[in-house]
């Protein structure tokens, strides 16, 4: 792997007509630093795309044997055991994780890449592959380690382990329709910056498009919260489209329209069947059961942090885009019936 030179701090001095110490202290205490100066630092920073590697240079290898992951959001379950499992194997070869959240922003994930970086993070964990193209060109020109998590795709250039997500969608729309449903709607997260949400859609009108006598008679996006998933439900039920089975693509979801439609003296599976996706522990504790998708979180997270921890290693000689492809499967509860 070719790895392009970082701008060092001799260089933004050299740009900037101002010796190394003005720029150290610019950058750890700018009050002390006149105006004009600062400014012309500033702009040579900016210009140079410098990163103050401040626990880098500590170091003769220039690592801090830390890793960035930034997740999408802290709120949501379904990020938290595959991020355990990638923790669990970075401390296994005392590498410290720190983490950060996007909050689905494109910008603030943007600031939490140039934040960890700047604290020194040797790589980054990122989850999906939907990114504006100057985050990619940032990573790509400063040769960043990183690897893609919950995604997978032939067409994702560098490295990436998960699962195909538009694939794994239309298996639980298949899986609907071959129990005899023909009027679905759909629930899914807010597509916006969510690659995730985008495919499963996706999926899911493959399944259908595929089935002649089946058809989706509504889309709800919706923010991953019961309260939200609840007014989806209401605005499905407004619509008087009646389906016999809601897909959800995440669990929370599902969660949260079953907690809605229990208010509304509604009864799942008899009034409607519902499936989920992602299988997190909520899945398993409500009743009735979800039916929904097993992602291998665990498998993910692990072998996330391994491949990553090999891009890191200068004395690897690692394929360029050394990316795995893991399957989901279905798991079968309570929650879908055949319809009569």
């Amino acid at each position: 792997m070719h790895l392009i030179k970082r701008p060092k701090l001799e260089d933004v001095a050299k740009l900037a007509g101002v010796s190394t110490a003005s720029i150290s202290r610019c950058i750890n205490n700018p009050k002390k630093v006149a105006e004009p100066t600062r400014l012309r630092i500033q702009s040579a920073i900016e210009t140079l795309e410098y990163m103050p590697h401040f626990g880098g240079r500590a170091l003769a290898s220039n690592r801090t044997n830390t890793i960035g992951a930034i997740i999408p959001s802290m709120d949501n379950a379904v990020f938290a055991s595959g991020l355990q499992a990638f923790q669990e194997v970075l401390s296994h070869a005392r590498v410290t994780l720190l983490v950060g959240s996007s909050n689905y922003d494109p910008s603030q994930e943007f600031e939490q890449i140039q934040s960890l970086l700047s604290q020194g993070a040797d790589g980054l964990l990122l989850i999906g592959q939907d990114r504006p193209q100057k985050t990619q060109d940032f990573l790509r020109k400063h040769a960043i380690p990183h690897v893609l998590a919950w995604c997978f795709s032939t067409d994702i250039s560098c490295s990436s382990v998960g699962f195909d997500n538009r694939k794994s969608a239309k298996k639980i729309a298949e899986h609907v329709i071959s129990y005899g449903h023909q009027k679905l709607a759909i629930i899914a997260g807010l597509k916006a910056g969510n690659d995730r949400a985008k495919e499963r859609i996706l999926g899911i009108k493959d399944a259908v498009k595929e089935n002649s006598d089946t058809k989706i008679v509504t889309i709800e996006q919706c923010k991953y919260s019961f309260t939200e998933a609840g007014a989806a439900l209401d605005r499905i039920l407004s619509f008087h489209k009646s389906p016999s089975a809601i897909i959800c693509t995440s669990d929370v979801i599902a969660v949260g329209v079953m907690l809605r439609a229990k208010e509304l003296n509604l009864r799942i599976p008899n009034d409607f069947s519902i499936t989920g996706f992602d299988d997190i522990n909520l899945a398993q504790v409500v009743t009735p059961g979800l039916t929904t998708v097993r992602v291998p979180q665990q498998e993910m997270g692990q072998k996330a942090a391994k491949v990553l921890l090999d891009l890191i290693n200068p004395n690897l000689d690692v394929p360029k885009s050394p990316s795995q492809e893991l399957m989901t499967t279905i798991v079968e509860r309570d929650t879908l019936i055949k319809f009569q």
